[in-house]
C-alpha cells in the first residue's frame, strides 16, 4: 500500500461554508481556524461559488467534503465524478478531504441521499476498491465518514467500528467520525454510541463531526439544523479522549443561523479541544 500525502492534526475547530455566510466571512478578519465546504458546489469552472472559495482559501484553511460520489454503489459510480473533484482538488489545494460510507447510485438512476451500505465483507471489498480508486486519482488519502442510519440489514456482518477499521487499514484512507451519526443511530437502532467511539482504532481517525439532531416521537432525524445535543458533547469529549486532538467541524445546514451562533458553537468545541493534550491518544 503506497503511502498517501496527509495533512496536520492541528487544524482546530471549523465550521462549513454556506452562502448565506458568504459576505460576511469575507468582510470580517479570520474568526474560525477552518472552513470545510462541500464539493459539488464548486465543480464549476467558475461563478460566484468558486470565487468566495478561492478568496477565502486565502485567509482559511478549507476541507473538501464530498457527497455526491457514493463509493458504495455497486452500478452508477461515476469516474467523470471523480475526475471532476480531482481538478477542484488541484486548483483548491484542501488540508482534508472526505466523502461517505455510503452508496446513492444505480445504473441510470441517481438518489439524493446518502443510502446505509450493508456491513458485508463483500462491501467491505467493494468499498476498499472505490477507495483506492479515489485516493489514486486525487493522488491524496481521504476520510470516510459513518453515517446516519433508519434501518440496519439483517445480513449484515461485522460491525460498523470493524468495518471502518479494516476499509482504513486494507486502504489506507482516516476515518471522519460523526458523533452526532452514532447517537441518532444509537437512539434509531440502539447500536451503542460510546462503544462505537471505544471500538475505533484512534490512529486512523482525521476528523470528528458535530451537529444538531430532530427529535420526533418516531425516530431522530440528522437534519443538521440544531445546535449540538447535550448527549452529542458528552459524546465528542469521549472521541477526543480516546483520539487526541483531530480536526473538529460544527456542521448546519438547514434553518441556518447566523454566523455568531455557528462560532459560538465552534468555541464550545474548541474548549474540549484545547483541554485535550496535544498528540494525546488515551485507549480508554
Amino acid at each position: 500500500m503506497t503511502s498517501l500525502p496527509q495533512r496536520s492534526r492541528a487544524l482546530g475547530v471549523g465550521i462549513g461554508l454556506r452562502t448565506a455566510h458568504y459576505d460576511e466571512l469575507l468582510k470580517r478578519e479570520r474568526c474560525v481556524d477552518w472552513l470545510e465546504a462541500h464539493t459539488e458546489n464548486y465543480l464549476g469552472d467558475g461563478g460566484l461559488d468558486l470565487h468566495v472559495l478561492m478568496r477565502l482559501r486565502e485567509t482559511y484553511p478549507v476541507s473538501l467534503h464530498g457527497v455526491g460520489l457514493a463509493l458504495g454503489s455497486v452500478a452508477g459510480f461515476s469516474s467523470e465524478h471523480l475526475q471532476r473533484v480531482a481538478s477542484l482538488v488541484r486548483r483548491v489545494e484542501p488540508q482534508l478531504i472526505s466523502e461517505h460510507l455510503c452508496w446513492g447510485a444505480t445504473a441510470g438512476r441517481v438518489f439524493n441521499d446518502l443510502l446505509p451500505l450493508p456491513l458485508t465483507r463483500e462491501a467491505l471489498r467493494l468499498m476498499v476498491d472505490r477507495v483506492g480508486q479515489m485516493q489514486d486519482v486525487l493522488q491524496r488519502r481521504v476520510l470516510i465518514e459513518n453515517i446516519s442510519s433508519y434501518v440496519c440489514f439483517a445480513g449484515d456482518e461485522v460491525g460498523e467500528a470493524e468495518f471502518l477499521n479494516e476499509l482504513a487499514a486494507r486502504s489506507g484512507c482516516g476515518i471522519l467520525l460523526d458523533v452526532n451519526n452514532l447517537y441518532v443511530n444509537q437512539r434509531n437502532l440502539g447500536v451503542d454510541a460510546a462503544a462505537q467511539i471505544d471500538a475505533i482504532a484512534p490512529q486512523h481517525v482525521g476528523e470528528i463531526h458535530l451537529a444538531g439532531h430532530l427529535v420526533t416521537p418516531a425516530v431522530l432525524i440528522d437534519h443538521h439544523g440544531a445546535q449540538v445535543a447535550p448527549q452529542v458533547w458528552a459524546l465528542y469529549a469521549r472521541a477526543l479522549r480516546r483520539c487526541g486532538r483531530v480536526p473538529a467541524l460544527i456542521e448546519w445546514d438547514t434553518d441556518l443561523p447566523p454566523l455568531e451562533m455557528l462560532l459560538e458553537e465552534a468555541a464550545l468545541a474548541r474548549r474540549s479541544y484545547d483541554a485535550v493534550e496535544s498528540g494525546h491518544a488515551a485507549l480508554a
